[in-house]
């Protein structure tokens, strides 16, 4: 009997990462209102499936892009430990998150959006990336590389309005964009 139940769980496991990585790459195709019906047939399993284990689409959403969140962050910390100057270092954080930003259609929106099942969204974003945004400012700063006025929040807020894509509008044009940005994150030379 606990065999069945064990096989059981494992199985449940197996569709939920199943619906995860589909729901990953549909999003990054289709954006985030993406047909659940998609969902299923890549992940494999039925539309009832999928409702199990997320019964609204904020759930899904929130729960596709949780473990990115958590990888962007840790990069940070990551970042923080490698041999390079802060400024580069974020830099080099800013570059995942643009490239994050621009690859998950639909998000921008989805963040900016006053729908209340995706404030989650928002806030576990905040939440998570805020502070490894500042931990790489704090160190900038400290080292004399960024201005002190920088705060994380408005920067992500000013990047993340840059790679809203559109019309003649695309991932270059962002990155080159937020490049500009960057360089007025510098901290004043006084000479």
């Amino acid at each position: 009997m606990t065999e069945s139940i064990g096989a059981r769980q494992a199985q449940v496991e197996r569709n939920r990462e199943a619906l995860l990585a589909a729901a990953a790459a549909v999003f990054v195709e289709q954006g985030v209102q993406a047909p659940v019906r998609v969902i299923a047939d890549r992940a494999g399993v039925g539309i009832g499936t999928v409702y199990r284990h997320f019964p609204s689409r904020a759930e899904l959403v929130t729960a596709v892009y949780r473990h990115q969140l958590d990888e962007c962050a840790s990069l940070a910390r990551r970042l923080l430990e490698e041999d390079v100057s802060p400024a580069v270092a974020l830099t080099r954080w800013v570059d995942a998150f643009v490239e994050f930003l621009v690859t998950k259609h639909g998000l921008g929106v989805a963040l900016q959006s006053e729908d209340p099942s995706l404030l989650s969204l928002r806030t576990l974003m905040l939440d998570k990336l805020v502070p490894a945004c500042a931990s790489l400012i704090d160190a900038g700063v400290a080292a004399g590389q960024l201005d002190p006025r920088l705060t994380a929040y408005a920067l992500m807020r000013a990047i993340g309005n840059l790679c809203i894509l559109g019309a003649h509008y695309g991932r270059s044009d962002a990155k080159d964009m937020v490049d500009r940005l960057l360089i007025g994150c510098r901290a004043p030379q006084h000479g």
